[in-house]
């Protein structure tokens, strides 16, 4: 399984807590905004926003929050100032890091995103240092039990356009083209499997195995650039063993 979806897993174990629900909604809100700006306010027309708006549900923004941060983008209060920013490291381990932002200062947010890294004992590298290890790919995660056959998942999600399924215990990853996320998620979901996430990734070509200390103080750095309040994702090509699954 590639790195981005066993920190996916990570992540969903952790769940989010009271104290970082806000600033989470904050984040989401930002990238309605971008969207609506890039693209219009209906998110029938505006698969950007059609995203955008999944995700904020997928995180149980209320829907009212998110009607907001698109009213508020529509009427030019949101986004118009936004600046989308993706900075590349490398972290413990040798894995790659891609650090992707929005920001209304952008010395704000180097200054942050730099002093993150140093902590780690690292520091952002030169552009295009590790971009050419990923690629933009949508990503399906589907959490299985009992009552799901993985199979029945996989030729629904191939029948809607997808280029590849991984099957693991618990879980089954879809990967598609990103024009493709949707109709491969509506195939899924046609088909009765619960959509755990549904979203356009950077997406590892290959992956770095770390060991488990290594995994730790990864993970480490990833929260502690996510808790920025400019930074909205961060993707990293790391393979981390299972053992960080469970003590994480």
């Amino acid at each position: 399984m590639a790195g981005h979806s066993k920190w996916a897993q990570i992540k969903r174990k952790k769940g989010v807590t009271d104290a970082k629900r806000g600033q989470l909604f904050t984040k989401l809100g930002r990238e309605i905004a971008v969207a609506v700006r890039s693209g219009g306010p209906k998110p029938e027309e505006n698969s950007a926003l059609r995203l955008a708006v999944e995700r904020a549900r997928a995180s149980n923004m209320p829907n009212a929050n998110i009607q907001r941060a698109i009213d508020r983008a529509s009427g030019g209060a949101d986004g118009s100032q936004l600046e989308e920013i993706r900075y590349e490291a490398y972290g413990p381990g040798g894995a790659a890091l891609l650090i992707d932002s929005l920001t209304d200062n952008r010395n704000r947010t180097v200054s942050e995103v730099r002093a993150a890294l140093t902590r780690a004992g690292t520091s952002i590298a030169e552009s295009g240092a590790v971009a050419w290890l990923f690629e933009q790919k949508g990503v399906i995660a589907v959490d299985v039990d009992e009552q799901l056959d993985p199979d029945d998942i996989m030729l629904a999600a191939i029948d809607g356009g997808a280029e590849d399924v991984d099957v693991e215990e618990g879980l089954v990853e879809v990967i598609t083209a990103p024009a493709d996320l949707e109709s491969a998620r509506s195939a899924v979901e046609e088909a009765g499997a619960p959509i755990a996430s549904a979203e356009v990734v950077m997406r590892a070509t290959n992956t770095v195995p770390v060991d488990t200390d290594q995994a730790g103080k990864l993970m480490r750095l990833i929260d502690s650039l996510e808790d920025l309040d400019d930074v909205q994702r961060v993707f990293t090509n790391a393979d981390f063993p299972d053992a960080a699954l469970v003590e994480a």
